[in-house]
């Protein structure tokens, strides 16, 4: 992802040449989003419905009066069926009908007849105009729910189409770093062709494999859309190979020329590899991306947290809350450990750790090196910035864990993971303030009253906030909670970028709807190139940990019965701190929920101590090179040239500190976290007591 922009802290679209795109993927955004909200404002439709109209669920306007009759001849008709009657020779235990048992049943039909008419009657009486609307409009909405319950599955398909295609467009996937010439420009486009061609050889095997299948009528259907996906992305990089940006120079191919190509297809190669040369198995790597649509609601949910991160982007309200400090003149040290603790929070209600970093990362940065912070402190501080919050509530991680695993609980890893943010924040602060020194602020005289005067603009913000959770309380029934929180966020963020839109902050002549309609699109914009990367990489992810399923790796490397628990223990940190450097977080949890956990189960580790050590090791890895998601991440928004101008001075950990500083403290944490329930046990406490 190639940064077009120095700095964040500038409100302007980072790709304004994708502003079509970006509204096609806000209106995509908003009719998942509302599809999402669809069974609960189904459910409050009828509720309401019941508070409106006694006995709502039974009225029917369309009711059609009863055939059946009340004017029966009791005594006759049981007559006439004894008459009737003729034994069946063939019947050894045939006896003519009971005359009581006839008569008695004949009466009952006839009272539930009365019954029916009774109700058709009070039914008839309580039908008017507006009950009739209301109740097409229920009964279609539900209708409509039913109807398209696999709707959301290719809504997801065409959000990543449209994103994936935009990021390919501008060669903006992941990589270690960005072309750097037109030979390397080629090949990044060229390695993207080589496996989009790949994948389109893979879902045809899998088509084939498919018509023989019971049910794979439905299933060829999404591969053919696949298909269709990737042969775009194809005619996308044909396109870029000889239509190069001007912007790009010219030059040769370097040593280092491979760290342009996108992580995601250094996977899909790998991935491929195996499958059609280990395991004779082409339609492998297709099998395993279509995990994502078999996720397609967990995937959409992180589209909606990137729109909610590039909307907040385009708010004042980190640069108030960063005004509103100055009074105290904090030293960078001291700036540096406010950030970690402050942002982890907004870390979480983005989601994932990199999308904060993409939000406002680069205004982390900026505020660093105006108080003073060197280039590494400061990177370091962004990058570590979009990582501690990955533990706390209401982060859609630890909802992914659960969700897939049995055994633990989101109120349980979200009360631990507190205490592990705690953690990890304060020894940052104490390595930070150890290292640099000079931590002690210099506040101007009345700080406290400048510091309350400042938080006064943030105030509507709040307030919008919490109308919009109070609101959506009221009208859908739906409480804010780390399940709930990827469909309100984002009306949230839009309601703070409407009350943002308001005169001082919007340009001459601009009316607050075009401010509004502008910013939003800005937005979305931006928020198609990060969620084509985002998903591509989380996609590959998946088939690469498939190949780790798939070779039975793991229970290789797990014993099949309880042994050393302090072993098996080390054994898990490397191998997750591993899976975390180079897998995306999602796809990562996908991995170990099938393979590594249950094998750790099995030898006796705790599973929600399992799952918290998978966390602190998932932050660990995004942290730690070769690729260092996060170290990437803060290099797009603050811009390559910034990463390249970083101090070479001093010993040798101000020299790496970027790199040293976060590694150190996740590196620690893993290991308390790790160790001291086991230490616990041995004193008779925790689950490991015993």
């Amino acid at each position: 992802m190639s940064p077009h922009n120095d700095s964040t802290a500038a409100i302007k679209a980072q790709y304004p040449v994708h502003r079509l795109h970006g509204v096609i993927l806000l209106l995509l955004l908003i009719v998942t989003m509302l599809l999402g909200m669809g069974n609960s404002l189904h459910s409050r439709l009828l509720w309401l419905g019941e508070q409106t109209w006694q006995g709502y669920y039974l009225l029917d306007p369309w009711a059609e009066e009863p055939t059946c009759r009340t004017d029966i001849d009791v005594d006759a008709e049981v007559q006439r069926r004894l008459d009737a009657y003729v034994p069946d020779p063939d019947d050894l235990f045939a006896s003519p009908p009971n005359p009581d048992a006839l008569r008695l049943s004949l009466l009952r039909n006839i009272e539930l007849c009365e019954e029916r008419f009774a109700r058709f009657e009070r039914n008839q009486e309580s039908i008017t105009t507006t009950l009739t609307v209301y109740k097409t409009i229920e009964r279609g909405m539900a209708t409509f729910l039913l109807d398209n319950i696999d709707l959301m599955k290719f809504l997801f398909m065409g959000m990543f189409a449209l994103a994936a295609a935009i990021a390919a467009f501008e060669s903006d996937h992941i990589a270690l770093r960005l072309p750097r010439n037109r030979s390397e420009w080629r090949l990044n486009q060229g390695a993207q062709l080589f496996v989009n061609g790949l994948m389109v050889l893979s879902l045809l095997a899998y088509i084939d494999r498919m018509k023989t299948a019971p049910g794979g009528a439905e299933i060829i259907k999404v591969q053919y859309a696949w298909v269709v996906i990737f042969a775009g992305f194809i005619l996308v990089n044909l396109y870029r190979l000889v239509n190069i940006p001007s912007r790009i120079i010219a030059g040769p191919l370097g040593v280092a020329s491979g760290l342009a190509i996108p992580l995601y297809v250094y996977m899909g190669l790998i991935a491929m590899s195996y499958f059609f040369f280990a395991d004779g198995y082409t339609a492998g790597l297709a099998i395993y991306f279509n995990l994502l649509a078999s996720h397609s609601t967990m995937f959409i949910n992180i589209g909606l947290y990137v729109l909610v991160g590039m909307a907040l982007k385009q708010t004042r309200i980190p640069q108030l809350l960063f005004d509103a400090i100055k009074p105290f003149n904090l030293p960078a040290p001291a700036l540096a450990s406010l950030i970690i603790f402050a942002t982890a929070f907004p870390t979480a209600f983005t989601g994932a750790s990199g999308i904060f970093i993409l939000a406002v990362g680069g205004i982390i940065y900026d505020e660093l090196r105006r108080a003073g912070a060197g280039r590494q402190l400061s990177l370091a501080t962004t990058a570590m910035s979009g990582s501690l919050g990955v533990v706390l509530n209401p982060c859609l991680l630890i909802v992914v864990i659960a969700a897939l695993n049995r055994e633990v609980t989101t109120s349980e890893m979200y009360s631990w993971g507190f205490w592990i943010f705690i953690m990890s924040a304060t020894l940052y602060s104490i390595v930070v303030c150890k290292t640099h020194g000079n931590w002690r602020p210099k506040p101007v005289p009345g700080a406290g009253r400048e510091f309350l005067k400042l938080l006064r603009p943030l105030l509507p913000y709040v307030i919008t906030g919490a109308v919009v959770i109070i609101a959506v309380r009221v009208i859908l029934g739906l409480k804010f909670n780390e399940f709930t929180a990827p469909l309100i966020l984002p009306v949230l963020m839009l309601a703070l970028v409407a009350l943002d839109s308001g005169k001082a902050n919007r340009d001459p002549g601009e009316t607050r709807m075009s401010a509004f309609w502008n910013k939003s699109t800005i937005a979305a914009s931006d928020s198609a190139v990060h969620i084509g990367a985002l998903i591509g990489l989380i996609g590959f992810s998946i088939c690469f940990g498939g190949i780790m399923e798939r070779s039975e790796v793991i229970s290789q490397i797990f014993p099949d019965s309880a042994g050393n628990v302090w072993l098996v223990m080390a054994v898990i940190l490397v191998m997750l701190t591993l899976i975390g450097m180079f897998m995306d977080p999602f796809a990562a949890v996908i991995l170990v929920s099938a393979t590594i956990s249950q094998a750790a189960f099995q030898v006796g580790v705790d599973p929600l101590h399992f799952w918290l050590v998978c966390l602190v090791s998932f932050e660990l890895g995004y942290l730690t090179p070769p690729v260092a998601l996060n170290h990437l991440l803060t290099r797009q928004v603050v811009g390559e040239r910034e990463v390249l101008a970083i101090e070479r001075t001093g010993n040798f950990w101000f020299r790496y500190e970027r790199l040293l500083l976060p590694f150190t403290v996740m590196f620690i944490s893993l290991v308390l976290v790790g160790y001291m329930p086991l230490i616990a046990g041995l004193l008779g406490f925790g689950p490991y007591a015993g």
